[in-house]
Formats: structure tokens, sequence, C-alpha cells
């Protein structure tokens, strides 16, 4: 962080937390558009050989955040439940 940053109080920004669902972890994280948020986020999971990561991304968007970051976790859900670890191929 910047002497300046420090100065005026900006701070950086926090981590998102992981949901964590069947061994995965879900980070929701929609992206900021012009028309809104478009729904998006990013998969993990362990393996023995280390962590595969997936990203996902939709067209939907929704005006809110907290609208798309809650479609953003019911997607990554339902894309666990049909793909598995498969997803990750």
């Amino acid at each position: 962080m910047s002497l300046l940053s420090r100065l005026f109080g900006k701070t950086e920004p926090k981590a998102p937390e992981p949901v964590l669902y069947k061994e995965f972890r879900i980070y929701p994280a929609p992206i900021r558009e012009a028309a809104g948020h478009r729904v998006a986020a990013r998969i993990e999971k362990d393996f023995p050989d280390g962590v595969k990561v997936h990203q996902m991304g939709r067209a939907d968007t929704l005006a809110s955040l907290d609208e798309a970051t809650a479609l953003s976790l019911s997607k990554a859900k339902g894309a666990i439940d049909q793909l598995g670890a498969s997803l990750f191929d």
C-alpha cells in the first residue's frame, strides 16, 4: 500500500470469503457493467496434484450487486451439481 493511500485512509479491498459447497470453494464475483452486474464466479477444488480453478461467466445481468451475487452463487452450485469435478476438464 502506498504512503499516500495510508495517509488518506484508503484501504485495500478485502479478499472475498469462499462459500463451501460439496468440497468446492465458490467465490461469487459479479462483474460491474453499464447495465448492472453480470453473473460470474470462481470455483476451486483441491486435487492431489494441486488446486484447480474454473472461471464461470454468464450473460445474465442484474441491477443489484446483492442479487447478482446470489444468482452467481446459485449458478455455480448448479454447475457443480451437473458437472462435478469434470468442470475442470
